[in-house]
């Protein structure tokens, strides 16, 4: 048998061909042991274009807190109700998410709601079942658990017509709450399968009678719905048009909300360390320090917007009013949808939508055969829709059902649109709102540095922001 190789790789393949066919000049494996190499900055793959944080205005928060002050708003908004789920039939309502309903908003007997929240009753939908039709009795009240139901009418001329979609978390029939006989004033068919609960009429005026603190709570509200408002149910100031002669004028004020909603700064945070070998002996040709003080505030940039759309507390998705959300008709984002959504409020500056929800838009324009147009913002060609922006953001999250969301909004304060809240001139400031704090240098000879992000998000206005809900991004069958 043959010893085995002694040595092996590229030194011993050169050695080798070197001895068969001798170099007459150097060769390039000798030649870099006396030159350095041409290095890139290091990258990072996680940086995204951050369009939410260039497009919004951002108001210099010197107290670092922010009030937004409103007109008194008497008629009050709707919010979701939500449910636990056991199993297919053991569905229960939340008790304290029956608050979320117009009616039971500010209502604090808790042994109350649970008890109202325990008489609902779950019932299977099945497709194209119609719940309700207009002008008929309200004798039950309901809430969607899951499915996707469509409210319709018959128009003028008799044809259908659709007035709204309704899906998971919504109410139909709390409305009719302090009328004497109430009629349904629309129709309602499921689109699909879906799951609702179910509280007979009876079991509403049971408790009414029964319980004393519920019925003035409900009788407040009545009170509250006959107080003269605008069409945004903020309390009405009497004026007078088209009057001649001398007539006296009926005199008012512009009344403010008493208890109107603070943001106070929130803050992303991390400690960068760095050993001081690296910091003293590896700074040639680039400052590591410097280079790991970048990436650190690219990750924090990053958390910062996702921050901003989906923070419970302040983020877009989670404080756009109800009545600012609308669902997709058929599932895909029509341009009907992007229409309706548009049309929800004045000088809508920019959607905001994730990229696959973007792509799925523009495969139903191109069955329209539609082109969408483009705007320009910054030097960058930017997709738009009738002239609004239509900026790419990963951070508005896809669901498990392959369902995501697009977002419009209103921006600035002149506007009463949608602005972004920071505080400049912070100690040892590095970006706006943005500072680095050296903290010491540990026995272990780590320098630590501490990089805070200050900021939040106000909606000076509800229909400041509007979101199109439940966006299918798949690619249909046909």
């Amino acid at each position: 048998m043959s010893a085995p190789d002694s040595a092996t790789g590229p030194a011993t393949e050169e050695l080798t061909t070197a001895a068969d066919h001798p170099l007459t000049s150097l060769s390039t494996l000798a030649a870099r042991q006396l030159t350095t190499t041409t290095k890139s900055e290091p990258q990072m793959q996680a940086i995204t274009s951050r369009w939410l944080l260039k497009a919004l205005p951002w108001v210099d928060v010197k107290g670092g807190a922010y009030r937004v002050n409103r007109r008194l708003q008497l008629r009050v908004g709707r919010g979701r109700v939500q449910f636990e789920q056991n199993g297919a039939d053991d569905i229960r309502v939340i008790p304290r998410t029956l608050t979320e309903l117009p009616v039971l908003r500010g209502y604090g007997d808790t042994e109350v709601l649970k008890e109202i929240a325990g008489r609902f009753r779950v019932r299977d939908v099945r497709a194209g079942q119609v719940l309700y039709e207009a002008g008929q009795p309200v004798t039950e009240a309901y809430l969607v658990v899951h499915g996707r139901f469509t409210r319709f009418a018959t128009g003028k001329y008799g044809e259908e017509e659709i007035l709204g979609v309704v899906t998971d978390g919504d109410q139909m029939g709390d409305e009719a709450i302090g009328q004497a006989d109430p009629l349904w004033l629309s129709s309602m068919r499921a689109e699909t399968a879906g799951v609702v609960m179910v509280l007979p009429w009876d079991v509403v005026r049971e408790f009414t009678d029964r319980v004393p603190s519920l019925a003035a709570h409900l009788t407040e509200y009545a009170e509250r719905q006959r107080l003269p408002m605008n069409r945004k149910g903020e309390a009405d100031v009497p004026v007078q048009a088209g009057h001649v002669g001398e007539p006296t004028l009926t005199g008012g004020f512009v009344d403010y909300d008493l208890a109107p909603r603070e943001y106070e700064l929130s803050l992303t945070q991390t400690v960068l360390r760095v050993h001081t070998r690296v910091a003293d002996l590896y700074n040639d040709p680039m400052d590591q320090t410097e280079q790991q003080l970048r990436l650190t505030v690219e990750e924090i940039r990053e958390r910062q917007e996702w921050e901003l759309v989906n923070n419970r507390e302040f983020g877009l998705l989670h404080n756009i009013d109800y009545g600012q959300r609308i669902s997709s008709f058929t599932g895909p984002p029509t341009p009907d949808d992007m229409d309706e959504l548009l049309a929800m409020r004045r000088k809508t500056r920019l959607f905001l939508a994730h990229p696959k929800a973007i792509a799925a838009f523009f495969r139903q324009c191109n069955k329209r055969g539609l082109v969408p147009g483009t705007a320009t913002v910054n030097g960058h060609e930017i997709p738009a829709w009738r002239g609004v922006p239509l900026f790419p953001c990963s951070k508005i999250p896809v669901s498990d059902q392959h369902t995501s969301s697009i977002i419009a909004l209103r921006t600035g304060e002149a506007d009463q649109g949608v602005v972004g809240l920071r505080q400049t001139g912070i100690p040892e400031e590095y970006q706006p709102g943005l500072n680095v704090r050296f903290m010491g240098i540990d026995t272990a000879a780590i320098i630590n540095y501490l990089v805070t992000a200050y900021y939040s998000l106000a909606i000076l206005v509800p229909d400041a922001a509007g979101v199109l809900e439940n966006v299918q991004l798949g690619r249909s069958a046909d």
